[in-house]
């Protein structure tokens, strides 16, 4: 086994996942084979219990395992699936010593972080990067690691000693270390392509040969990493410090390179409306944006999220702030289809099934995942059934018409690792539906839950007989996992996040079904069973023309080509992200 760890200095946020996943496709390109482990230095257990504020989104594994989103990046890059183990955390390695030491295992020693935790760690690492993770049989050839956080933290002491023993515990040829760091620049003067001389000074000051440091520019997509390592031979170098450079080929990137150029081309846009309550931060939804621009590509569409922030089309928000009401409304109104995503609490709850039922009333395309299907359920029961007090329990305990309610399995006492999680079966219980032709007609699909509420079992029938059709269901037929509306051109709700298996050339079909439909092109891909044979190039959506102006709060109007970040244009009161 090969290990090449990747670290980072300066500053946090540089970039160190997106580096490590692009190394990860470019030895893969080679014809090598590709594991990954992320360590978090920080002392929770996992990322179950964080706040999407304080950590971005947390990203869901088959195995119910809830990590960091990097770990959303691997397995993006790398189309392999990861488990919980491949995600190591300070809390995890102490936890694991602490049992160890309860059941007398040390002897009697006194338990210290050297050995006892810097063995646990690098234990830890040997054990996870033999479990194979891209479907074939064996470990991989090379496990790519990265340490989280910037070298200097305090908390990230015990790892960089544990990984310092590692690297002289494989031996020469079996190590290799890329350390990601910042090359300041001012602003007046532009970004800093590294010339030869300062790649010289470079050399010079930290002993790496001139010819191993590479330079990562800004570029209108991340798709572009893997080639800039790839034109800079950063693989020559990598494979030559593990001692592969006979056993690995050129890397063949070129269907990478296809649809990196056709990310970069596109013009005729897509907006899609995200409405929910982190918007001011994009990483709290990172994959369904990945999701939504992978089927973007593949509808040959650019795409653009308007943030709508659900708490601003309430009707508090209309008196008091109605400029921000109003401008909120506006991005609703002018986006070619509605997406609801998976989210914790009641803040907000009103101001999405507003935009449920928008987007029921005027058929306009609607995706619902996770708290998004249940808001779709509340909303017909409340303006179809006339059950005007409908609610789920989560957000009113009291409420006499309960569509959703508390899974019986769930704890209300522990919080972390206490949900439904990770990949459960769906059965198509109807197969003239539009999500089963999405998937490609089959009888049942596997995706990734996160939930602790579920549509109330009780009141199917009554919802069915309205119109609702709850066309996929768990193993039980008691559990609701689709829901769709025949009448409407495009309105389905998951209970599971799709967003999580969605790759760059293999689409989420109910996304891909979204983005189609916001297209005017849903036909297309129902008949060629959740695929997209070619571009679309009508520039229409859903009947109208795809080309918007949008009213700003002051009158004023906002051209589709402003706030452009990475070749993904967001509007409304999100903080600007691109999609990466």
């Amino acid at each position: 086994m090969k290990y090449i760890l990747v670290t980072g200095g300066v500053v946090s946020g540089l970039g160190k996942g997106v580096t490590a996943s692009s190394i990860g496709l470019l030895l893969i390109a080679c014809g090598l084979r590709v594991t990954s482990i992320k360590i978090d230095p920080y002392l929770n257990t996992d990322a179950g219990t964080m706040s999407p504020f304080e950590h971005g989104e947390v990203f869901v594994l088959d195995d119910g395992g809830e990590v960091d989103l990097d770990l959303g990046n691997y397995e993006r890059f790398l189309d392999i699936k990861l488990t919980r183990d491949n995600n190591i955390t300070t809390g995890k390695i102490y936890q694991s010593v602490l049992e160890k030491e309860r059941r007398g295992d040390y002897l009697g020693k006194t338990v210290q972080v050297v050995p006892h935790i810097t063995d646990a760690i690098q234990e830890w690492i040997e054990r996870v990067a033999k479990i194979p993770v891209d479907g074939q049989e064996g470990p991989a050839d090379v496990c790519v690691i990265e340490l989280g956080g910037t070298i200097g933290d305090i908390e990230s002491m015990p790892f960089i000693e544990a990984l310092g023993q590692f690297s002289y515990r494989v031996g020469p040829g079996n190590f290799c270390l890329i350390h990601v760091s910042l090359v300041p620049v001012l602003n007046v003067v532009g970004e800093q392509a590294l010339d030869e001389n300062v790649k010289g000074k470079l050399a010079q000051f930290c002993h790496v040969p001139a010819e191993n440091i590479v330079t990562l520019y800004d570029v209108p997509n991340i798709w572009h990493i893997p080639l800039l390592l790839r034109d800079q031979k950063a693989h020559e170098a990598i494979l030559k410090g593990l001692n592969l450079l006979g056993v690995a080929r050129e890397p063949e990137v070129k269907e990478w390179t296809v649809r990196t150029n056709i990310y970069d081309t596109l013009h005729i846009p897509v907006r899609i409306a995200m409405v929910g309550k982190y918007t001011g931060l994009s990483d709290a939804y990172l994959s369904v944006l990945k999701a939504l621009l992978h089927a973007s590509v593949a509808c040959h569409r650019k795409l653009i999220v308007d943030w709508v922030s659900a708490g601003d089309l309430e009707d508090i928000t209309a008196q008091e702030a109605p400029d921000v009401y109003k401008a909120a409304w506006d991005l609703l109104k002018g986006a070619d289809g509605v997406l609801v995503p998976g989210g914790f609490g009641d803040r907000g709850v009103q101001g999405k099934i507003l935009a449920a039922k928008y987007a029921r009333e005027n058929n306009v395309p609607y995706l619902g995942i996770c708290l998004g299907l249940q808001i779709a359920v509340i909303e017909f029961a409340r303006s179809v059934l006339g059950l005007h007090d409908a609610n789920s329990t989560e957000f009113n305990s009291e409420t006499t018409n309960p569509c959703v309610i508390f899974m019986p399995e769930g704890s209300k006492t522990h919080m972390g690792g206490t949900m439904r999680l990770g990949s459960r079966r769906t059965y198509f219980k109807v197969t003239d539906c539009i999500s089963a032709k999405l998937y490609g007609n089959v009888d049942f699909v596997d995706e990734r839950h996160r939930h602790r509420y579920e549509v109330n079992p009780n009141m199917i029938s009554q919802l069915e007989n309205a119109g609702l059709s709850f066309v996929g269901r768990d193993e039980t037929g008691r559990r609701m996992e689709i829901v769709e509306l025949p009448s409407h051109p495009y309105f389905v709700g998951v209970q599971f996040h799709p967003e999580f298996k969605s790759r760059p050339g293999k689409p989420s079909a109910l996304f891909l079904g979204l983005i189609a439909a916001a297209c005017g092109n849903l036909e297309t891909a129902l008949h060629d069973n959740g695929h997209v044979r070619k571009a679309v190039t009508s520039g229409k959506s859903n009947g109208h023309s795809m080309v918007k102006t949008h009213k700003n709060e002051n009158g004023g109007s906002i051209k589709s080509s402003n706030g452009s970040v990475n070749g993904v244009y967001s509007y409304g009161n999100g903080n600007g992200n691109g999609v990466h």
